[in-house]
C-alpha cells in the first residue's frame, strides 16, 4: 500500500510537471507594454493649467463632519440578531455593533486624532491630473549617515494610517546601520485624500507611473520602493517596468501568480517537500484548506471586482456599515482564528484608536467607492496580474512573510520571477496589516533589506 501510494503521488508529479511545463513556461525577461508617462486622469479642461507645485496639506475634521457622523452613528437601522455562537464567522458580528457605533461616536477623541494625523509633513502635488496626497517626512541625519529615499504604499482596505507607528522609526539614525530613510508615504489615487480617475482605466500598473513621476517630483530619480496589499502588486510593476529607477523592493506581501509558480504549488500538493520546507509546508498544505479560506474570505474581492459603486453607495451613507465591512477584514486578515472570538480578536492587536483613525481616513474624504474601484480596474483585461507576472525582474529583492498573511510561497517560486532575491525574513506571527501590528519587526526588516541591497549594488559598482 504504501509503495502503491509512492508510486501514484509519482506519476502524479510527472504529469503535471510535463503538462505545466508544456503549456505554461516559466517567465520570460521580456518587458511589458510600456506606459505612457504623460497618461492623463483628470478633467480635460485642466490639461492646459495643471500646477506642478508641491503644496502642505492638513487634514481636516470639521465640527460639521463630526456633528453628522456622530447623528449618523446614534440613529443606524439596529442589524439582526447574530446568531447565537457564531462570533465573526458569518461576517462581522452584529452583537459587537453597538459597542463600536457608541465608542466612534461618543469616545473617539476626534480633536486630539487630528493633531495625531496631522503631527506628519503632508503635501498634495498634481501628477498626471489628479491631485495626489503623500506623507513625507525627512529625517535629520548625522554626520556619516547617508539618507536614501523609501516609497512606502498601503493596499485596501488600509490608508497611510498603517505606517504612522513606523515611520518615526524609519526615519531616526540607528547606530546598526550607515543610512537613515526619507519617506514618501502617498495614499493611492482615490484613497484617502488623493483624487480619484475621472475615466475607467487607473489601475495599479498605471499609478505605478504616477508614483514614479512623484519621486521624480520630488527629486528622486533613483529610490527603494515597500509594499503590501495594492502597494505590493503596485510595487511590483515598478519593480519591472522601471529596473533602471528601483534600487531595491521590499514587501510584505510578495508573491508570483502565473502558470509556472501554479504548476509549482499543485506538485507541492502531493509531495510537498519538492517546494517547500518542511517547517513552513503547513503555511501552503493541505492546498484544500488554504484555498477554502481563500474562498471564504473573498466576497467583498469579487464585488469590487465587478459593482464597486454599488457597495460604494452604502459603504459611503452609513459609517456603521463601513465600520462593519473594514473591521470584519482587519479582523480575518490578522488572523484566520479571530473569526471564531465574539470581537473578532480585534482588541488583541489593535487599540481602537488606530482602527477608527483609518476608518475616518475613508469616511472625511468620502473615497469609499472610489478606493473600491482599483479591484474593477485590475481586473480589465490589460491589467490582469498573470500578464505582468510573465517578466521578471534584476531588482533586488526582499520578503517579510507573516505567519498569518494571507498567502505563503518559497522563495524557489519567488525566484522564477524575482532573479535577485537577496532574502526572505518568516515572522512566527503577524498577519495582513503587518506595518500597523508589528511597526518595529517591520521598520527592522526594511533596514535590513536596504542594507542588502546597497551591499548588492556594491558588488556591482553601481552607486
Amino acid at each position: 500500500m504504501v509503495l502503491m501510494n509512492f508510486v501514484t503521488k509519482t506519476v502524479v508529479v510527472c504529469v503535471v510537471a510535463v503538462a505545466g511545463w508544456i503549456v505554461m513556461k516559466p517567465p520570460y525577461p521580456e518587458p511589458p507594454t510600456p506606459l505612457d508617462p504623460e497618461e492623463w486622469w483628470g478633467h480635460e479642461d485642466l490639461r492646459s493649467s495643471q500646477n506642478h507645485d508641491i503644496r502642505p496639506f492638513k487634514i481636516n475634521f470639521t465640527s460639521e463632519m463630526i456633528k453628522d457622523l456622530k447623528s449618523r452613528l446614534s440613529n443606524h437601522r439596529k442589524p439582526a440578531p447574530g446568531l447565537e455562537g457564531a462570533a465573526f464567522t458569518y461576517g462581522f458580528n452584529s452583537g459587537r455593533l453597538s459597542w463600536w457605533t457608541r465608542y466612534w461616536s461618543e469616545q473617539y477623541p476626534f480633536l486630539e486624532r487630528e493633531q495625531f494625523l496631522n503631527s506628519l509633513p503632508q503635501y498634495v502635488t498634481n501628477i498626471q491630473g489628479l491631485d495626489i496626497h503623500f506623507i513625507r517626512v525627512k529625517p535629520k541625519a548625522p554626520k556619516g549617515f547617508t539618507v536614501v529615499p523609501l516609497l512606502i504604499l498601503h493596499g485596501w482596505p488600509g490608508s497611510v494610517r498603517e505606517f504612522y507607528e513606523a515611520i518615526p522609526l524609519l526615519t531616526k539614525p540607528s547606530d546598526e546601520h550607515e543610512f537613515v530613510f526619507e519617506v514618501i508615504a502617498p495614499s493611492l489615487p482615490g484613497f484617502g485624500f488623493s483624487q480619484a480617475s475621472n475615466r475607467p482605466g487607473l489601475g495599479p500598473y498605471q499609478m505605478s507611473m504616477i508614483f514614479k513621476n512623484l519621486m521624480k517630483r520630488l527629486g528622486h530619480e533613483k529610490f527603494y520602493i515597500q509594499g503590501g496589499d495594492w502597494g505590493a502588486v503596485i510595487a511590483s510593476a515598478m519593480a519591472i517596468y522601471y529596473q533602471e529607477n528601483i534600487l531595491g523592493y521590499h514587501s510584505n506581501f510578495l508573491f508570483v501568480l502565473n502558470g509556472y509558480s501554479m504548476v509549482r504549488t499543485l506538485i507541492g500538493a502531493v509531495l510537498p517537500s519538492l517546494v517547500v520546507e518542511p517547517h513552513l509546508a503547513s503555511r501552503m498544505y493541505p492546498l484544500s484548506s488554504h484555498l477554502s479560506f481563500l474562498m471564504e474570505e473573498s466576497g467583498y474581492f469579487h464585488l469590487q471586482a465587478t459593482k464597486p459603486d454599488t457597495i460604494g453607495v452604502a459603504l459611503s451613507d452609513s459609517p456603521a456599515g463601513l465600520l462593519a465591512y473594514i473591521l470584519e477584514k482587519a479582523s480575518s486578515g490578522t488572523m484566520t482564528s479571530n473569526k471564531l472570538l465574539d470581537d473578532g480578536g480585534l482588541s488583541l492587536t489593535y487599540t481602537s484608536e488606530q482602527l477608527v483613525d483609518n476608518l475616518m481616513m475613508y469616511w472625511i474624504s468620502n473615497s469609499t467607492t472610489t478606493a473600491s474601484r482599483i479591484y474593477a480596474e485590475f481586473f480589465q483585461i490589460d491589467n490582469i496580474l498573470m500578464v505582468l507576472d510573465k517578466t521578471t525582474t534584476e531588482v533586488p529583492t526582499w520578503g517579510l512573510q507573516a505567519k498569518n498573511e494571507i498567502i505563503y510561497q518559497p522563495e524557489t517560486v519567488l525566484r522564477v520571477k524575482y532573479k535577485n532575491l537577496l532574502g526572505v525574513t518568516t515572522l512566527e506571527d503577524g498577519g495582513h496589516f503587518v506595518a500597523l501590528e508589528k511597526p518595529e519587526e517591520f521598520a527592522r526588516d526594511v533596514s535590513r533589506a536596504v542594507t542588502a541591497f546597497r551591499r548588492f549594488h556594491r558588488s556591482r559598482h553601481v552607486v
